[in-house]
């Protein structure tokens, strides 16, 4: 163990403990402050494009100004990313179904949610039918490819959420989702395939979440980044459609729907055109504008030329459709937390009495909530050579937070920085747990995400199951809030002891990697390994 690593361990030996000192106490009040006035209706919801963003991302810079990092893009704080936001309706609010045993009408919100990126006043799909291709997944090292043998080209493609694996443990990774789990790929495979619209077909279970999330995340302004010719050669249309509605349309078809499923599941189904079709008109508002990045930088000593990013997503969903009364998507846990953990962070290291050897930068990102959009745009459009880029910290939902004896670490195995997250944990007491499972897929829904596939290793690590307080944590209400109105700054069940204590581990995690000799690698056995700059 190096002079570097055991100094880290000192100074986390120093700030573990339950018992705050004169600094933790200080640590907790600005962490409170800042989550608290970003999540406040002032912000209006955070939602890129909006008339709030400019309060919001300025709120950020300064905040990044007064504890003393420097702007990160030449002389200013800010990246310009240009996006498209596009209001979408189908024409009547419905898409009619003609099918071989009966018509019928896909209500908007309730049966579907569809959307386009394109930059067009109206957006038409001539009459053409619905193809079930299964999960959607062309996956050559699988052995699976449902667009094998069908011309989907021009049509209307209908899949299953998450992967093969959820339902069988011995296909692909088991319950680990694997990226062709997730709906972006879903679209971004059909596009490959020519199709003129992909719905993906919603389960709760294997999506991990309800149809009320798909309807809140996607019946208002839908943002995509921007391509030169206005997002032209994008799907016409994505979306997703509820179960029941699915079902109907195969039995409209002359299917039936649990056959045609459980042969989706198995190795060697075969994809088909159903008789079913419909001529699709969306009409559209749509705007193209500049949304924004914020990113300052704490340079580094002697090796200033190499960096570590911390990322945060500061968008969410803004003003919407009416909850209990409430239109405010405040995103308070989702992700106003995250933004105030990197300007916690970001004080911390600024005042350490030796500074970081590497350079940190600090990047609040834009859009994750419509498809990781800013982190996807910084990894396209690098301030800093991802060559060069040691790690990628990405802090999502930190808050609240009770105190765990354990430690969940994503992505075990990847890269060689397991053993640094033991040694951290354990000198606060916790013990580490691998994520064995993970069907919901998050290690791919989330800002890291977009470094991971660029090659930058990323270190995920949260908070776990095991509480120290197993009596507090039962008694506290449990109310669904992922993507809600709901989701606001609430001390009156928001617990912060486990946050700051999260916060304290990812702290020395990046104070190490920030000092380290060497960066950190993948292991052969990953599946991404570093890139050369482009």
């Amino acid at each position: 163990m190096n002079k570097t690593f055991c100094c880290v361990l000192a100074l986390l030996a120093l700030i573990a403990g339950p018992a705050a000192s004169q600094d933790q106490a200080a640590d907790l009040a600005y962490y409170k402050e800042r989550v608290k006035t970003l999540a406040s209706d002032e912000f209006g919801g955070r939602k890129p494009l909006s008339p709030y963003e400019e309060k919001t991302i300025h709120y950020i810079a300064d905040e990044f100004k007064k504890v003393g990092l420097r702007p990160a893009n030449g002389d200013s704080y800010f990246q310009p990313v240009l996006e498209v936001a596009t209001f979408t309706r189908p024409k009547g609010d419905k898409i009619c179904v003609r099918g071989k045993k009966e018509s019928f009408d896909l209500r908007f919100s309730d049966d579907v949610v569809v959307w386009t990126n394109r930059r067009a006043e109206r957006v038409q799909i001539p009459t053409t039918p619905y193809v079930f291709c299964g999960f959607g997944i062309n996956a050559p090292e699988y052995d699976w490819n449902d667009y094998e043998g069908v011309d989907v080209r021009g049509k209307i493609v209908l899949v299953l959420v998450n992967d093969p694996g959820f339902y069988d443990d011995q296909l692909f990774r088991g319950k680990n989702m694997t990226y062709y789990g997730r709906w972006t790929y879903k679209f971004e495979e059909a596009l490959r395939q020519g199709a003129a619209g992909c719905l993906v077909i919603h389960e709760t279970a294997a999506a991990s979440y309800g149809w009320d999330v798909c309807q809140s995340s996607y019946t208002q302004t839908n943002i995509a980044l921007c391509s030169e010719n206005k997002n032209a050669d994008d799907l016409a249309m994505k979306g997703w459609i509820a179960n029941d509605a699915f079902r109907r349309l195969m039995a409209a078809s002359g299917r039936d729907a649990d056959q045609a499923i459980a042969a989706a599941k198995r190795s060697g189904f075969q994809a088909f055109e159903m008789d079913a079709r419909s001529q699709v008109t969306l009409n559209v508002r749509a705007q193209i504008g500049e949304s924004h990045n914020v990113a300052g930088i704490l340079p580094g000593t002697d090796l200033a030329d190499e960096y570590l990013v911390c990322t945060a997503h500061w968008d969410h969903f803004g003003i919407g459709t009416p909850i209990d009364g409430d239109s405010i998507y405040n995103g308070a846990s989702d992700n106003a937390s995250g933004v105030a953990a990197l300007m916690l962070l970001a004080r911390k290291f600024q005042s350490l009495p030796q500074g970081p050897r590497r350079s940190i930068v600090f990047v609040a990102v834009t859009s994750e909530e419509c498809g990781l959009l800013g982190s996807q745009y910084y990894c396209e459009h690098p301030l800093y050579p991802l060559s060069r880029t040691a790690a990628n910290l990405n802090f999502d939902g930190v808050a609240p937070r009770e105190r765990t004896r354990d430690v969940i670490l994503s992505g075990a195995g990847k890269t060689d920085t397991d053993h640094l997250v033991v040694a951290l944990a354990t000198a606060q007491g916790r013990v580490v747990k691998a994520r064995t499972q993970d069907p919901g897929g998050s290690y791919f829904r989330s800002d890291h995400f977009n470094f991971v596939k660029k090659g930058v290793p990323a270190i995920l690590v949260s908070g776990g199951n095991d509480y120290v307080d197993k009596a507090r944590h039962e008694a506290k209400p449990k109310v669904y809030r992922y993507h809600q109105p709901n989701d606001e700054y609430d001390e009156s069940w928001w617990d912060f002891d486990g946050t700051m204590e999260d916060l304290n581990l990812l702290f020395a995690i990046g104070l190490s990697i920030a000092n380290e000799d060497e960066m950190p690698r993948w292991t052969k056995e990953s599946e991404f390994q570093r890139q050369p700059d482009k």
